[in-house]
């Protein structure tokens, strides 16, 4: 069976109505959440952009049994790897063991803010790997020192350190990435089902661990309604991380998209309230191989409707997977 998860998106809805969210999300009975770190949303019709960890701070005292993990955040610009080590384990001990903490080399359009450039995606790369290096030395306790090509640790120390430190997710896209998850990751993160990612991750070391997939879906009872707004709000996401990874703000991803048809976006995410199309839309993560599948509903006006409709139909179907 594929676990099947739901995602505080922080793009689309403030605080708190995230954590509202997942409290409605724990309800219908999803297996997980997952929440994304950004400073801006993708495209301005968003409209948000919260402080992820706050909120993961607030859903893990309103919540009592759905795991909760960052999709994902980066340790290497707006926050150095030390301080994400003790977030980390500051939410693994609020959330009594819920917390999982999933990495990625990050985007301009949230990296930016600090004013440290934005070097190539091999650099990105080198600077992941090091940044999860010192975590990893962090959750193993003690005090740590590091002095590397790109991060400077003196003396630093979780004192706050949970027995069962989180788990790592490393989100990769191509070899260089599957190599750092394989060597460092407990877990694959993907947005594509590439059964090719998780063969290479094995091959790197991570034989036998999970890989967790994402889908953007748009349930609505007016199919038409669904497409409209799944254009409005996610027409970015056809771009591909090569190009999304880059682009520095919004008016950037508007201009990207805007030859983005709406009828490319209903060929892309399931949209409407037909069960069989959202079933069929996730069987490809479970035929590459990823044991679960975070989903997100475009729309943060529009996640009750979905929990709803979740509880009493889509979720019996997608355990059937």
């Amino acid at each position: 069976m594929v676990g099947i998860g739901y995602t505080m998106m922080t793009e689309q809805a403030g605080p708190r109505d995230l954590v509202d969210h997942v409290v409605g999300a724990e309800r219908a009975g999803f297996d997980f959440s997952v929440i994304s770190d950004h400073s801006f949303p993708w495209l301005e019709a968003q409209g948000h952009a919260p402080y992820a960890w706050s909120v993961l701070g607030a859903a893990a005292q309103a919540t009592t049994r759905i795991p909760l993990m960052t999709y994902v955040t980066c340790p290497t610009f707006r926050y150095h790897p030390a301080v994400i080590a003790q977030k980390a384990a500051t939410m693994q001990l609020l959330s009594q063991g819920r917390f999982r903490l999933g990495l990625g080399s990050g985007e301009n359009l949230n990296e930016h803010i600090v004013g440290a450039g934005w070097p190539g995606a091999h650099v990105r790369l080198d600077m992941l790997e090091e940044a999860v290096g010192i975590i990893r030395s962090l959750f193993a306790g003690g005090y740590v020192s590091h002095h590397g090509t790109h991060f400077d640790v003196e003396n630093a120390r979780l004192w706050d350190l949970p027995d069962d430190p989180p788990p790592i997710g490393i989100a990769v896209s191509g070899d260089r990435s599957c190599e750092i998850a394989g060597h460092y990751g407990d877990l694959l993160i993907a947005t594509e089902p590439k059964k090719e990612l998780l063969t290479a991750f094995g091959a790197y070391g991570g034989s036998g661990k999970t890989g967790v997939g994402q889908l953007p879906v748009s349930y609505d009872r007016d199919r038409d309604a669904a497409v409209a707004r799944a254009h409005d709000q996610f027409r970015w996401a056809l771009g591909g991380w090569k190009v999304n990874a880059e682009l520095p703000g919004p008016a950037g991803f508007d201009q990207a998209s805007q030859h983005t048809r709406p009828e490319d976006i209903a060929a892309a995410i399931p949209c409407g309230d037909d069960v069989g199309t959202f079933v069929e839309a996730v069987r490809p993560f479970a035929d590459a191989g990823f044991a679960e599948v975070a989903l997100v509903q475009i729309g943060g006006d529009q996640q009750e409707p979905f929990l709803d409709w979740s509880a009493s139909k889509l979720l019996p179907a997608l355990g059937e997977l």
